[in-house]
């Protein structure tokens, strides 16, 4: 499991907004008392670093299309079957993954239709034009 280590000053903390930084200050405690609270962020943030690896991203697609094995999804993603089975591991743990038994054999698929929902919604904003 990842452990996210927060290095940030946490809103209105040690570091309070000087008054005249700028000239739209007013609203600035409410929008800090309407973030979510550390504990829900960084579970979040571990979830999405899941999302940041190349391998993972193309293990996720290939699942999208079809249930697969290990050996299928070592050939498909061109890496070998232990870093398939190693990435596969860390999907399963995040709950993008899930695997069932059939005879010997250990099929994979997404968790969810909402994996894909976050994968696709990341490749519709990349090709977003900029304004």
């Amino acid at each position: 499991m990842f452990i996210f280590i927060y290095k940030g000053v946490s809103p209105l903390s040690e570091n309070k907004p000087k008054k005249d930084c700028c000239f739209a200050s007013e609203g600035i405690e409410k929008v800090a008392k309407m973030l979510s609270p550390d504990e829900e962020l960084m579970p979040l943030a571990e979830f999405f670093r899941i999302f940041g690896d190349f391998t993972r991203l193309k293990i996720i697609q290939a699942l999208s299309a079809h249930e697969l094995c290990v050996c299928h999804l070592a050939e498909i993603v061109n890496v070998s079957q232990s870093a398939v089975s190693h990435q596969l591991r860390l999907l399963k743990q995040y709950r993008l993954v899930k695997v069932r038994r059939a005879g010997k054999e250990k099929l994979y698929s997404l968790d969810d239709e909402h994996i894909m929902e976050i994968f696709n919604t990341g490749l519709m904003h990349l090709a977003e034009k900029k304004g």
